[in-house]
């Protein structure tokens, strides 16, 4: 049994992560940022939910408290948001950019540091719900630039944190998840929730030292940087 902390459980993949996880019997600490949220997945076998709005500063805080007595041997980020569907190079306003970036780039760079002892504890896993649309090597569109952008800023944020602690035992990665039917992704999307929450559980169970700081496609092969 692994005990996994799952951070951005509301909805889509990562209400499907914790889902998963509980039902293969491991011990599940996930977060909501609403009440109304939490009992379905306690209904669920999550054994904790903590109601935290990870884009605060007073998550840590929270979190801390939370997780005081709490091994970790599994870490997923999940939160995150679209933001604006723009093509081309249509300018965000300064509220979206702050909206985008603040919700899919700082939840990460708050709580990495609350995690990195537990996880080099139990030489655990970090893995960051990325997107293929961050690949700055493989960009051919300009489309969703702003989500693209602050992809490429979560994937740099993924990178450090694996220089940090890849060499006290921690397997750091981001992931892409696929293109997936959840309320993000629309109802045209190549994958259900189930299948890429399942295949995203194979790849992170299967990683070892060997990738820490890649960037993986939820399929296990590697996409550049």
């Amino acid at each position: 049994m692994a005990n996994c902390l799952i951070l951005g459980a509301s909805r889509g993949i990562g209400r499907e992560l914790a889902r998963q996880y509980a039902a293969a019997g491991d011990r599940v600490i996930a977060t909501v940022r609403r009440s109304a949220d939490a009992g379905a997945l306690r209904d669920e076998g999550v054994a904790g939910v903590i109601e935290v709005d990870l884009a605060q500063p007073s998550a840590v805080e929270i979190l801390w408290t939370a997780l005081a007595d709490e091994p970790l041997d599994v870490a997923i980020i999940a939160a995150g948001v679209s933001g604006p569907v723009t093509t081309g190079l249509a300018a965000p306003t300064a509220a979206e950019f702050d909206a985008v970036m603040h919700a899919n780039v700082y939840p990460a760079m708050q709580v990495i540091p609350l995690l990195a002892y537990k996880l080099a504890a139990t030489h655990g896993k970090l893995a960051l719900l990325s997107s293929r649309m961050g690949s700055i090597g493989s960009m051919a569109e300009a489309n969703w630039w702003l989500y693209r952008a602050s992809k490429a800023a979560l994937n740099a944020v993924l990178k450090c944190a694996a220089v940090e602690l890849g060499p006290r035992g921690v397997v750091c990665m981001a992931l892409h998840p696929g293109w997936v039917r959840t309320d993000m992704g629309g109802p045209n999307a190549d994958l259900g929730v189930e299948e890429s929450a399942a295949a995203l559980r194979r790849v992170i169970a299967a990683a070892n030292s060997s990738h820490n700081g890649r960037f993986l496609n939820f399929t296990g092969e590697q996409i550049e940087w």
